[in-house]
């Protein structure tokens, strides 16, 4: 490896710098982020020797977006360096801890010049578990998203309306279910949740699409609602009623963002030949096996045993040993996507 190229990404513009087998400069420049931008990116490198069957490698801090999927059509090898590990290498170049785009595109160019062999290039997946990994990202990130509304709202409930968190407590979903959220959105103050007649109850019920057990569950929520409990003076509760809805608006986004990319998802990942592999598995259905699927990819040269398949999961333990100090503790660098799999895979049905 005579050069090695890298680029300090950016919102508006990208600095690209290159270095020799010395690690000297040999050229810079600043490019936007465009068409025109890439291809002076592009010709930067071809100053240098740069040729289709010997491409100049690429670094760059970041795996995804629309430069690093130009890059990877150009079939350069690209190395994504962890931004950690970059500040780390910036400190060997200057102890006085300056920092410029200049130097952020130099010190990655020298640290794939000197230690090639302690980083991989991206993984060359095929275009569909590209696609794949978009959507099931898309899907997880909707299901955070939900997750944290939900929070919020039950938080906020507690505040003026304890019982309606309790009164869906039996429900898996809790106050993010349809039932909830459609009894909530009719009912939003402890008085008027109280005033709600059984014929009402039913035909809430009927909106939110439950078909079966109408009756007794309209029954047991004319009876949790207007239990006893503690309130907020009436205008507080009234105005904490209103922020209820607006929060109620945000989660019901939220349940509609995880419904939509979680059947496409589905879909996509049904049509990959590697599915039938991964959901064989017992336990690993769809959409957990899309999500399998879309951290590992599908290129077979990722992982050279099962120790760094383990340790990219964050499954293998992460060991210390200093003289006679030895400490085995839990890895926490990891794929934080591919992780949660773990426990919903591992979780009874």
């Amino acid at each position: 490896m005579t050069v090695t190229c890298a680029t300090d990404w950016a919102s508006d513009h990208h600095d690209a710098a290159l270095a020799d087998h010395e690690g000297t400069l040999a050229a810079r420049a600043r490019t936007t982020d465009g068409l025109e931008g890439l291809h002076q990116l592009l010709e930067l490198p071809t100053t240098r020797g740069d040729t289709a069957d010997t491409p100049v490698p690429v670094t760059i801090e970041t795996s995804r977006g629309l430069l690093v999927a130009c890059l990877r059509a150009t079939g350069r090898p690209i190395y994504a360096i962890n931004p950690t590990a970059a500040a780390r290498y910036r400190d060997r170049h200057a102890v006085t801890r300056k920092k410029s785009d200049h130097l952020d595109a130099m010190v990655p160019a020298n640290t794939l010049r000197t230690d090639k062999a302690a980083h991989r290039p991206l993984p060359d997946d095929s275009k569909p578990a590209q696609a794949i990994a978009v959507l099931a990202r898309a899907q997880q990130d909707a299901v955070w998203d939900r997750t944290q509304t939900g929070n919020k709202l039950r938080s906020h409930l507690r505040e003026y309306f304890p019982g309606f968190p309790a009164a869906f407590q039996h429900d898996r979903e809790g106050i993010s279910s349809k039932i909830a959220r459609t009894v909530l959105a009719a009912a939003p103050t402890p008085d008027q949740a109280a005033k709600l007649t059984r014929v009402q109850l039913r035909a809430l019920l009927k909106k939110a699409d439950r078909q079966r057990g109408i009756e007794a569950e309209a029954e047991q929520l004319r009876e949790a609602l207007p239990m006893p409990q503690t309130r907020q003076p009436h205008q507080v509760g009234q105005a904490m009623g209103h922020q209820a809805i607006a929060l109620l608006r945000q989660l019901d986004a939220a349940c509609i963002s995880v419904d939509d990319p979680a059947e496409a998802t589905v879909e996509s990942s049904d049509a990959h030949p590697d599915a039938a592999t991964i959901t064989s598995f017992p336990g690993l259905r769809s959409p957990t096996g899309a999500r399998v699927l879309a951290e590992i990819g599908d290129d077979r040269s990722r992982f050279t045993d099962a120790k760094g398949l383990k340790a990219f999961t964050g499954a293998a333990p992460a060991t210390r040993a200093s003289g006679r100090s030895l400490a085995v503790m839990a890895r926490r660098v990891k794929n934080q996507r591919l992780a949660p799999v773990g426990y919903v895979w591992g979780s009874p049905a």
